[in-house]
């Protein structure tokens, strides 16, 4: 028990250490690597970080909303980022990490990189939507649900077309998707296992702002009931709502995994992510280092995807330690979701037109999202 107290007291002094002299960049790739403990692992973690910044031409602040063990159950993958961005670059840019949202999340974060008060961030396509609306076109049930067809969508040229001009329009350059896992529908304790539509009859649905979404689960017979996302929990645990719908690993990041009973895959809408940079400074860098930039998101792009299926064992495995129940759904029960609230159904053509400009247009990005490009990923 001592060994592990002073363990514990070495990191969290190493940490504090590192943080008080300006490193906490330094820090946090040394407490992600498991070295805190070492005061020579440290000091040599700190020498490269230092080395690095001092012989870099630029420097990118890159924010996140999650701290960096999460990408264990939500591949997040910002060191990946940070790392092959640095080499790809052959140094020329240092990457200093803003994780854990100290710099805030979601929307904030988009207005910082919009505003050019930090290069870059993660934040989830929905919090992109009021910077640039058509990227709200994923929220479409059913439309581009799964792993796959998100991918085909987002690696599309259809895609790069219709919708990275209204991005950059923005200020915006959206670097790489992050794909997480399709959103599910999670039930708390005490609560009946969701199977089919009709289970979902009268049930307090928690949802976001996003107009789509009320409408979707309205559709499939919930109630919808607005909650923000700091206050869902405590929701969840009163029984304000009865039930919420991120993905897997998102449910076990955020801390539901006890005041949870069910939880199904649906397959409706994706709970995805972007890594978006500014777009003046990017425009602002030497060609080459656009191009290791580009270049470092295609690679992380990859790693992000082939980490999914692993993410998502892990939240699985631990939200099940916690009795949580699975559900995968057959084809004919998906097919009755999607019978009940698909995109197909008129009720979404409005959306149709207003986010992609045109039932054409929109066409084009359908084909896109049927077409398997050239990434797999796996699907729940």
């Amino acid at each position: 028990m001592k060994k592990t107290e002073d363990i514990a007291s070495n990191e969290r002094r190493n940490f504090l250490k590192l943080a008080g002299a300006g490193s906490f960049t330094a820090a946090v790739v040394a407490g992600a690597a498991g070295t805190l403990w070492s005061d020579e692992a440290v000091a040599q973690t700190a020498q490269e970080e230092r080395s690095r910044e001092q012989a870099a031409a630029h420097t990118m602040t890159l924010a996140t909303a999650y701290v960096l063990g999460a990408s264990r159950s939500y591949p997040i993958m910002q060191l990946d980022l940070k790392e092959n961005i640095q080499n790809a670059t052959n140094g020329k840019v240092y990457v200093k990490l803003a994780p854990g949202g100290q710099l805030g999340a979601g929307g904030a974060l988009a207005q910082a990189v919009q505003g050019g008060t930090i290069q870059a961030a993660q934040h989830s396509l929905s919090n992109f939507a009021p910077f640039a609306s058509a990227v709200d076109l994923i929220n479409m049930p059913y439309f581009c649900g799964s792993n796959q067809r998100f991918t085909n969508l987002v690696t599309s040229d259809a895609w790069k077309k219709e919708v990275h001009p209204k991005i950059e329009a923005s200020g915006f350059k959206a670097l790489f998707y992050v794909v997480i896992d399709p959103r599910v529908v999670a039930v708390r304790k005490g609560g009946n296992k969701v199977i089919t539509p009709s289970d979902l009859s009268g049930v307090k649905f928690r949802v976001p702002g996003s107009a789509m979404l009320q409408q979707y689960y309205r559709m499939v017979g919930a109630n919808p009931t607005p909650v923000a996302w700091g206050e869902t929990p405590s929701a969840i645990k009163q029984g304000v709502a009865d039930a919420l719908d991120p993905s897997v690993g998102a449910l076990y990041v955020f801390g539901f995994k006890d005041i949870l009973s069910h939880v199904t895959f649906t397959q409706a809408v994706p709970d995805s992510q972007v890594y978006s940079m500014n777009l003046e400074w990017f425009n602002s860098l030497p060609a080459d280092v656009q191009e290791g930039i580009e270049f470092a998101g295609e690679i992380t792009a990859q790693q992000n995807l082939a980490k999914v299926p692993a993410a998502r064992s892990y939240a699985m495995a631990e939200l099940v330690k916690s009795g949580v129940e699975f559900h995968s759904l057959s084809d004919d029960q998906l097919a009755e979701w999607k019978a009940t609230g698909g995109y197909q159904l008129e009720d979404w053509d409005k959306f149709k037109v207003e986010l992609a400009g045109s039932m054409e247009s929109f066409g084009r990005l359908e084909d896109a999202a049927n077409t398997m490009g050239r990434y797999y990923v796996h699907d729940a």
